[in-house]
C-alpha cells in the first residue's frame, strides 16, 4: 500500500510540474533581423517584458522589414506570430491588403513623432531618416544633392526595394523630390551602384570594408560610430532635397491565441523602458520621447518628406518598376 502511495504522489508531482511547464505563455514577435540580434534592442526588451509578463518572449528575425510581411502573408493565419516589429509608413498598403492585423488599442497621446499619427492599427516606436553615409577620411567632397551625387559619380550601395525598407524609402524619396524627372536621375545613378543588397545590414557591412563610397542608412548611423566605438570619421550626407522618413511599426495579428500579451507588449514598446534605449540600441529617434537624446545624437534634419499611404498604394510597383528600368540599362 505504502508503495502504491509512494507511486500515486510521485504520479501528481510529475503530473503538476509538466503542467506547470506547459502554462507558462509564450509571446511570438516577428521582427528584422538587427532589432533581435545581441547589439540590437530585442535582448534588453526581452529581459524587460519577461519581468513583468510572466511569460517567454521569442523574437524570431526574418530579415528586413519587407521580407517579414511577405513571410506572414505567405503564412497568414498559421503564423505562429503574435506581434510584428518592424513594418513601416512605406508598407502600410500592402499590410493593409492582407487583413492579418487588429486594431492595437493603444494609447498614442505621448507619441512625439514630428508629424500626427492617427492610424489604429500600427504602432509607432521609432522614427528617423534616410541618408546616404560616407567615411570622412575618404570623401572630402561629400555630396549635398541628389544632383551633386550624380555628378560627383561616387560609388553607392544600396537595398532591394521589394525587399527592404530602406531600399523602398528611398524610391519614395527620389520620386517625391523629383516627380516626373525622377527616372531621369536613376539613369544617372545606376552606372554608380556597386551592388544591390536584399537587406541594410548587408549593405552596411560592405560599406564599412570600404566597397563603396556611401551606403543608403540613416541620418542617425553616425551616431552609433560616435557613441558605441569613439569613431567620429562616419557622417551622413545632407540633401538640399530634403529627407525621406521611416516611422517603424508594430502591430498585433488577429489570429494570435495571445492577444491580451500582445496588447500588453504593444503597451510596453511606448513605455521608458523601452523609448530610452531605442536611440543607443536601434540608432533611431524614439517614438515616445521622454528623456533627452545622448550627447552626440544626430538632431532632425529640416525638411521631412512622407508620401501618403493612398499615393504608395497607387504607384508602389511603378516606382519599383521605374527602378528596375533603369538598372537594366
Amino acid at each position: 500500500m505504502n508503495t502504491r502511495l509512494t507511486l500515486a504522489a510521485a504520479l501528481v508531482l510529475a503530473t503538476g510540474a509538466a503542467s506547470a511547464q506547459t502554462t507558462t505563455p509564450e509571446l511570438v514577435v516577428y521582427t528584422y533581423d538587427s532589432f533581435a540580434s545581441e547589439w540590437g534592442p530585442g535582448p534588453a526588451i526581452k529581459a524587460s517584458f519577461e519581468a513583468e509578463c510572466a511569460c517567454t518572449l521569442t523574437f524570431v528575425a526574418a530579415g528586413d522589414g519587407a521580407e517579414v510581411l511577405s513571410r506572414l502573408r505567405l503564412e497568414g493565419a498559421r503564423s505562429d506570430a503574435d506581434v510584428v516589429v518592424g513594418l513601416d509608413s512605406s508598407l502600410i498598403p500592402q499590410a493593409n491588403e492582407s487583413n492579418l492585423f487588429a486594431p492595437h488599442g493603444q494609447n498614442i497621446a505621448g507619441l512625439t513623432l514630428p508629424i500626427e499619427w492617427a492610424d489604429d492599427t500600427y504602432l509607432p516606436y521609432d522614427w528617423g531618416y534616410f541618408a546616404f553615409v560616407y567615411d570622412t577620411t575618404r570623401l572630402a567632397n561629400p555630396p549635398t544633392s541628389f544632383v551633386m551625387l550624380d555628378a560627383l559619380d561616387y560609388s553607392i550601395i544600396i537595398q532591394d526595394p521589394r525587399s527592404s525598407t530602406p531600399g523602398l524609402g528611398l524610391l519614395y524619396w527620389i520620386k517625391g523630390a523629383f516627380g516626373d524627372q525622377s527616372a531621369e536621375l536613376w539613369a544617372g545613378l545606376a552606372d554608380q551602384i556597386v551592388t544591390v543588397t536584399p537587406g541594410w545590414s548587408e549593405a552596411y557591412g560592405l560599406f564599412l570594408e570600404g566597397e563603396a563610397d556611401l551606403v543608403l542608412s540613416y541620418t542617425t548611423s553616425p551616431a552609433y560610430h560616435l557613441i558605441a566605438e569613439a569613431d567620429d570619421t562616419k557622417a551622413a550626407a545632407i540633401f538640399a532635397e530634403g529627407h525621406y522618413m521611416q516611422i517603424e511599426l508594430a502591430a498585433q495579428l488577429a489570429s494570435s491565441d495571445q492577444p491580451a500579451l500582445a496588447a500588453a507588449f504593444l503597451a510596453h514598446l511606448l513605455r521608458p523602458a523601452v523609448q530610452d534605449i531605442i536611440p543607443t540600441s536601434n540608432w533611431m529617434y524614439p517614438a515616445a520621447q521622454s528623456a533627452p537624446l545622448p550627447e552626440g545624437f544626430a538632431a532632425p534634419v529640416a525638411r521631412a518628406m512622407l508620401m501618403p499611404s493612398a499615393w504608395i498604394a497607387e504607384n508602389r510597383q511603378a516606382v519599383i518598376d521605374e527602378w528596375l528600368a533603369a538598372l537594366a540599362r
